[in-house]
């Protein structure tokens, strides 16, 4: 189980990830779920599946959502392919860009 908020980033340019997208690249035989254990809720892989969650407090956005701790199921037949990409809470590459980071 893990959780995709990064709390050194805080201080960073880029700040925290506040939300994070995983898409579902190919339909799973048997298993493969992504599941949110405090939320009892497990999604099942499905090609074309695109999963959304939040990283952070809606109310205090700097503050990790505990409840969105996660885990990736085994899979049990077949093969998984996913994406997944992290939206962070300010632009980064511009002052990277100008060596101020």
């Amino acid at each position: 189980i893990h959780h995709d908020y990064i709390e050194h980033l805080k201080h960073r340019a880029e700040g925290v990830r506040i939300v994070t997208v995983f898409l579902y690249l190919n339909d799973v035989e048997e298993g493969g779920g992504t599941n949110f254990p405090m939320l009892n809720i497990t999604v099942q892989p499905k090609r074309g599946r695109a999963l959304l969650w939040p990283s952070v407090l809606n109310d205090s956005p700097h503050n990790k959502d505990e409840r969105t701790d996660h885990q990736a199921l085994p899979v049990e037949k077949g093969i998984k392919y996913g994406a997944n990409a992290w939206l962070h809470m300010r632009d980064f590459k511009d002052p990277y860009r100008r060596g101020c980071a």
